[in-house]
């Protein structure tokens, strides 16, 4: 099985540390749809693909934007390519399960878990509050960074204290994530701390 991969180096290398049987074709930014390829994981930012070019799987990166807020056709499926997620046994995924999407996880040795087409999927959602929270910690000075870190891997057996999960995937993603979910939900409300964090 090939697919082309469009990826950042940092997900390109946690892509290629995985065991499947998978042949995985770095594209270039300007690359479009080949025929002779089987799917498509679309993880970074790039010019815009024009989907409807190949009725092959694509899966894309797209944390806080549904499919259906991109119109996007059924061949399009959305999956979290956050900086630590590719790395995981088990993959959110939104869209149309097939079986060619089934083989193609079977091939990357990759668990699915399908989740309603949100903002954010499950973890993605959870992860952020964690670290909007110790945002929140620091704020109010309870505690520092480092120890705030090490009181959460040692205390929850997290692989990441909540900082440096922050600093992994982005503040500015955790940020972006937060501040569309609260929107809908003040809960969701990002510290001023975390908004500092993202604008650096």
């Amino acid at each position: 099985m090939r697919i082309g991969v469009r990826a950042g180096d940092d997900q390109w290398q946690a892509l290629n540390n995985q065991q499947g049987k998978v042949d995985c074709f770095r594209l270039n930014s300007d690359d479009g749809m080949s025929k002779d390829l089987d799917a498509y994981l679309l993880l970074s930012d790039g010019p815009e693909f024009d989907f409807t070019t190949t009725s092959k799987p694509i899966f894309i990166n797209s944390v806080n934007v549904t499919l259906t807020e991109l119109n996007a056709p059924i061949n399009v499926l959305r999956i979290n390519g956050w900086n630590s997620f590719l790395t995981r046994n088990t993959w959110e995924i939104s869209g149309t399960i097939t079986d060619a999407v089934l083989q193609i996880f079977l091939e990357l040795g990759k668990q699915l878990v399908q989740v309603p087409d949100v903002p954010g999927f499950v973890s993605a959602r959870v992860i952020a509050m964690i670290i909007n929270e110790a945002y929140f910690t620091l704020e109010d000075k309870v505690s520092t960074k480092e120890e705030i870190d090490i009181a959460m891997k040692l205390g929850t057996n997290y692989p990441y204290g909540p900082f440096e999960w922050s600093a992994l995937i982005g503040a500015d993603k955790i940020f972006a994530l937060l501040q569309k979910l609260s929107l809908h939900d003040k809960r969701y409300s990002p510290s001023k701390l975390l908004k500092e964090a993202a604008t650096i």
